[in-house]
């Protein structure tokens, strides 16, 4: 997931997703939309791929946990978006459920605050917050 993310192959990434997966973004305003099914999915990756940014994942850790479909990944994604020339190191959590060789559920805690900066969306973000 990390190489499809970084790689920005959007399209591939699908495959790696059930068609009833659900990946919720808690750390969103009042925790976002969850994004349900493979069509919610492709929306979302379609929105990832309009943003100008390199990045790459580092620090990973795989924590194994006592629910054999349940993984945690803990990283930092380290990069810059290119329109804005600003830099960016964000920390991310994903924990994550693969059922059948496929992610069945996922919640995703990044640092949105920092992506936002990054990309001069905060004001954007934090209108998600003052407007709800």
């Amino acid at each position: 997931m990390l190489d499809g993310v970084t790689g920005k192959r959007w399209a591939e990434l699908l495959d790696l997703y059930a068609d009833d997966a659900v990946v919720r973004h808690p750390f969103l305003p009042f925790g976002g939309p969850a994004l349900y099914g493979r069509e919610d999915l492709r929306a979302h990756f379609n929105q990832a791929a309009e943003l100008s940014f390199e990045m790459r994942a580092r620090d990973v850790v795989i924590h194994q946990t006592g629910d054999p479909e349940v993984v945690i990944g803990e990283f930092r994604y380290v990069g810059r978006f290119t329109d804005t020339g600003r830099e960016f190191s964000a920390p991310n959590i994903f924990v994550v459920r693969v059922r059948q060789g496929l992610i069945v559920e996922s919640r995703d805690y990044a640092d949105h605050l920092t992506f936002a900066d990054a990309a001069g969306r905060l004001d954007e973000l934090v209108g998600g917050y003052v407007h709800h």
